[in-house]
Order: structure tokens, then C-alpha cells, then sequence
């Protein structure tokens, strides 16, 4: 290639590129599309036809005792709960309860082979021929103390001897009966273990053929007496307002739903669960017989505090999506479901409503009816 052909090239590139600079942009057609916006009707509020169809209702005002209701655990009296211990060591050579028994004060548990019960009996055997010889002893120094044949320091020698030789079998009688045994007239190896009051077994660590390692092993039975019993609680620390030391709470077991019991508050936790933030509330009452440590119940707290709520038929409040609505009237065919808190149930037919609804405040008093219709149309 030429250098004229290279100079015709380069003239064209250029003019090429002045020709591109020298053109306008145009604002319209590098601005961005218009905003489209579509207004989405309100799903809560209906327009019917014939709104004299729907008969209208009016909220009445309420007078109620706030009410607290929380889940709880039924646990047996930690006062009321008593270890059986067994100081001896050895082998578990029968068991005369378990797990679950109603069992009363005195009655034998179990029976322990220990060498310790053996020990003891050889230790008391031996201090009851100690104070026999003794006594024998003394009774010859006496009567030769009386003869003159020896001096008063032999006879108080004689007595000390026979005093530590009683002290001695009352010691070694004293540990056979804080081992367990019973009778100091029958010398055995094994050792009763019984059930220091009644009740109901409420754990157990041994079974046949198991080791018994005294205090430092765990506690063969536990015996807990359920003639009262503990509810604990759990209350969110915004509601402990409404709960007060001392107060009644209504109790109710899952187990027995149409029974309804009685406890009192007798301790609110002092420490907060920093997880849930909740507070250990107790309630302590009389068992009637139905509380099994373990059960699930409900505990009502009631209010001393009284609040102004409205009421309307319970006909008027739609349970619909685990929630309660009411329809009320915006304009001449207008209606708007509204979203309500609806309480317990009152006499002739009423319903309270916690929250969303105000005395005087007119709503459609079939609601189900109402909602019937508007999806038909």
C-alpha cells in the first residue's frame, strides 16, 4: 500500500469521527419509562347490595378483671421430698419396692449384705464380754475392799474399768443402730433399709444385685409426699405486674380440662431466664388427688385492677385465619372488616372484645352471614 492510499484512509476516519461529535443526543429519547401506577382496592372493605339485609348491632361497654393466663408444670414439694440414704456399704441383696409405690413410714425397701453391719456386731459383741468382765471384776474389788484385802485406789481402778467398758457397748449399739439395724439380739450381715416417712417413690437408683456406696453414692429411693404439690410457671416479665405474692391463681390440668382448682402464690422467682425472659412463678396447693408430678396445667391470675372493655353478640365476631373480625359500616353500602381481640365469652349470648372495638361502635350482628354473602357476589 501506497502512501497516498494511507493518506486517503486516515482523511476518511476522521471525518467519520467529526461527523459522529458534531450530532445532537436527544433528552426524550434517553430519559427512562414513564411510572405506572396501578391503585390496588382495599381487600377489607366490601360494597353489597341491599345493605338493609344486614342487621346492625352496637358495642356495649364492659367492666372485666384483667386476666393472666400462663402455662405451667405440676413438681413435687422440694420440703416434702425425703432421700433414703443408706450409711452402710455393700450389696443390694433384696428389693421390696420401686419406682412408683405408695409406700409408708417404716416399711422395708430393700436389704443390704454389708461387712460394715458385720464389723459392728463383732465390735458390740466384744464390748458387751469387755463389760461383763467388768462388772464381774468390780464386784470381786468391792467385796475385797470390804475385807481390807486392798487399798481404795484398786476399787476406783476397778470402777473406771467397768464405767468405759458400758460407754464402750453403748457406742458400738449406737453405730449398729445408725447402720439400720433394727434389733441388737439377732447379729446379721444384712441391714434393713426403710422408708423414713410415707409417700409415693418418686426415683430410684438401685436394683437387685447393685452396690451401695453409702453417703457418697447416690440416693437409693426418693420418697416424696403428694399431698401438696408445686405449679410452676413461666410469666413474661411485662405481665408480672399481674401477679401478686399471696393471690389465688384457677388452676386447670390438661389431663382433666372441666376441673377447675384452686393455689396460692407462695414465691415469684428473683431471677430472670435471660433466654425467654421469663420468671419462675410457684403456686402451692393441695393435691386432690389427680396431680401427677410432670403434668402440663394452665394457671389463671386474675387482676385486682378493673378495665372498661366493649361487648357485642358473639354472633358479630368472625373467627376466620386464627383471628376475629367484625364488619363496620363506612358509608351507605360500605363495610370494612376489622380486625378485633376477642375476650371470653359472657352471659345471654355476648362475647368481650379486648382490643379493636370501642363502646358505642356499630357492627354487622351476623358476621358469618355477611361474609357469606359478600363472596357470593
Amino acid at each position: 500500500m501506497n502512501r497516498r492510499t494511507l493518506r486517503s484512509l486516515a482523511t476518511l476516519v476522521l471525518s467519520l469521527l467529526l461527523a459522529s461529535c458534531s450530532e445532537k443526543s436527544d433528552p426524550q429519547q434517553e430519559a427512562p419509562p414513564p411510572l405506572k401506577v396501578q391503585r390496588v382496592e382495599d381487600r377489607n372493605v366490601f360494597t353489597v347490595d341491599h345493605p338493609e339485609r344486614f342487621q346492625l348491632t352496637e358495642a356495649v361497654e364492659h367492666v372485666s378483671t384483667p386476666e393472666l393466663k400462663v402455662t405451667g408444670t405440676v413438681s413435687p414439694d422440694i420440703a416434702r421430698a425425703v432421700p433414703v440414704i443408706s450409711l452402710a456399704t455393700g450389696r443390694v441383696v433384696e428389693t421390696d419396692a420401686r419406682l412408683g409405690d405408695t409406700v409408708k413410714k417404716g416399711q422395708v425397701l430393700l436389704k443390704v449384705q454389708s461387712a460394715d453391719i458385720s464389723g459392728a456386731f463383732s465390735d458390740y459383741q466384744k464390748a458387751l464380754a469387755d463389760e461383763e468382765l467388768a462388772r464381774t471384776q468390780l464386784d470381786r474389788a468391792k467385796l475385797l475392799y470390804d475385807k481390807g484385802a486392798i487399798s481404795q485406789n484398786d476399787l476406783q481402778i476397778a470402777e473406771n474399768a467397768e464405767h468405759k467398758a458400758k460407754v464402750d457397748v453403748s457406742n458400738t449399739a449406737e453405730k449398729l443402730r445408725v447402720l439400720g439395724t433394727p434389733t441388737l439380739d439377732r447379729p446379721s450381715g444384712v441391714v434393713e433399709i426403710r422408708a423414713p416417712i410415707s409417700g409415693v417413690i418418686t426415683d430410684q437408683q438401685v436394683t437387685n444385685a447393685a452396690g451401695v456406696a453409702g453417703l457418697g453414692s447416690p440416693n437409693p429411693f426418693t420418697i416424696s409426699d403428694l399431698t401438696y404439690v408445686w405449679v410452676l410457671c413461666d410469666v413474661y416479665e411485662n405481665q408480672l405486674s399481674n401477679v401478686r405474692l399471696g393471690e389465688e391463681a384457677e388452676i386447670r390440668l390438661n389431663a382433666y380440662p372441666d376441673k377447675v382448682f384452686s393455689g396460692r402464690i407462695d414465691n415469684i422467682g428473683p431471677v430472670l431466664d435471660p433466654n425467654i425472659r421469663t420468671v419462675k412463678v410457684r403456686i402451692e396447693m393441695r393435691n386432690p388427688g389427680l396431680m401427677r408430678p410432670g403434668m402440663f396445667v394452665e394457671a389463671t391470675f386474675h387482676s385486682r385492677a378493673k378495665e372498661k372493655r366493649s361487648a357485642v353478640p358473639a354472633a358479630a365476631i368472625l373467627h376466620l385465619h386464627d383471628r376475629d373480625w367484625v364488619y363496620v359500616p363506612v358509608e351507605k353500602d360500605q363495610f370494612r372488616r376489622t380486625e378485633i381481640v376477642g375476650g371470653d365469652m359472657l352471659a345471654g349470648g355476648m362475647q368481650e372484645v379486648v382490643t379493636g372495638l370501642v363502646p358505642g361502635q356499630r357492627v354487622v350482628a351476623n358476621a358469618l352471614a355477611f361474609q357469606n354473602s359478600a363472596e357470593q357476589q
